[in-house]
């Protein structure tokens, strides 16, 4: 009995202790990657969490300049090197849970992030029935920018290679990128989808391709292809005599300086009379695995902080981020931005960016250049399916 009562004792003073290392918080040392455009800002925010919340009041944060790719690529190579909290992109996230470089979010806070975030974004932080990151941004997808006074009706194809040819102005769209390339097939009808299992490996694919849908996309990239306004490209700060380009929301300054007065966007337009869609992505915010609880709620609180309404709101009116946090998507300001109203608008045409296995990007590569090397310019709809049936078969042949 005497041996019974020690060992509740002990307990009891484990449990106590745990439970003051909690209330007491944490003062130890966290780092943080951000892109470097948000540095400031996010230095700025850690400042305002650790005022709000005097139990962090000593903690040492530190905030280094890591873009999203960059970030998802080192803390995979190195996780034990990795920040504490990083920024990255929603493509990684299978990646990153294999490597074990992503805690489940706190149930707590998932809760909040599910009820406060688009539905979309939320899909792109899951991975299984898990949340493994907090939303920060619904922005990441491709519409169009134009000069109003070069075209009149930005809502078909044609009659936007009909005012570029006219005024010899140039269309700016990356048709050899697999990520703008599926614009048309993903508009036509088609699938390209993949599965993955917790350890990030592909276990299934959905591609429709090779079929009727899979040509009438593939004779729109030829057509606009040989229109005298085309170009290929998705950079406005790399193009030049720009009547319209297929770009995204990080481009928009640059849009706005080139075409001034004229400076206007919309969803991406039709083709034949039927929509271009394309990948919609997201910002996500994740917090490594932890050995100390108090850091991880730490970690937990700090993040939960830097990714909730008021926060994006804020980084949107600093850096320009467009939110995923549905109150902040109905603010004034985000109302009011042309390019988040033109992505919205493209948005429900959309698919949210998924995993795909490194290979299918280059093999998207390889088709967009054949069809701007003009191999398929006279090719009839057999040859194209044959092309197609290869490129689906490649597709397939990643899973396994």
């Amino acid at each position: 009995m005497k041996k019974l009562l020690t060992l509740v004792l002990a307990v009891a003073l484990v449990l106590t202790m745990s439970c003051a290392a909690f209330a007491e918080g944490f003062d130890g040392e966290l780092k943080i990657w951000v892109p470097e455009a948000t540095v400031d800002f996010t230095t700025e925010q850690v400042e305002a969490f650790k005022a709000a919340n005097p139990e962090y009041a000593g903690m040492n944060v530190t905030i280094e300049p890591v873009g999203e790719g960059d970030a998802a690529s080192k803390a995979i190579t190195d996780v034990d090197a990795a920040a504490d909290i990083y920024n990255f992109a929603q493509d990684q996230l299978a990646r990153l849970v294999a490597a074990g470089a992503l805690e489940v979010v706190e149930e707590g806070n998932a809760e909040v992030v599910k009820a406060e975030n688009d539905a979309d974004s939320v899909t792109a932080a899951t991975l299984g029935d898990a949340l493994y990151a907090y939303p920060l941004t619904s922005d990441n997808g491709y519409f169009l920018y134009y000069d109003k006074s070069v075209v009149s009706d930005p809502s078909t194809m044609e009659g936007i290679l009909a005012d570029c040819e006219a005024a010899g102005k140039s269309f700016y769209m990356e048709i050899n990128s697999g990520w703008y390339q599926t614009a048309f097939f993903f508009g036509a009808g088609c699938a390209l989808t993949y599965e993955t299992d917790v350890d990030g490996n592909f276990t299934a694919c959905n591609v429709g391709y090779a079929s009727e849908d899979g040509v009438k996309a593939l004779k729109a990239m030829i057509a606009l292809s040989k229109s005298p306004a085309f170009q290929n490209g998705s950079s406005i700060s790399n193009a030049t005599n720009v009547g319209a380009i297929v770009d995204g929301t990080w481009d928009s300054n640059a849009a706005k300086e080139l075409f001034g007065d004229n400076y206007a966007a919309a969803k991406l337009p039709t083709v034949d009379g039927w929509q271009l869609g394309g990948f919609s992505g997201f910002k996500l915010l994740g917090v490594k695995p932890q050995e100390d609880e108090a850091k991880l709620a730490a970690c937990d609180a700090l993040a939960a902080y830097l990714a909730s309404g008021d926060v994006q709101l804020a980084r949107y009116q600093a850096v320009g981020w467009g939110p995923s946090n549905l109150a902040a998507q109905q603010s004034e300001d985000v109302q009011a931005d042309v390019a988040l109203a033109a992505l919205r608008a493209q948005i429900p045409f959309d698919i949210p960016q998924g995993q795909y296995p490194g290979d299918y990007w280059a093999l998207a590569t390889g088709l967009g250049d054949r069809v701007i090397g003009k191999e398929f310019d006279d090719a009839d709809d057999a040859a194209l399916m044959a092309a197609l049936e290869d490129f689906q078969t490649t597709c397939e042949s990643y899973v396994g």
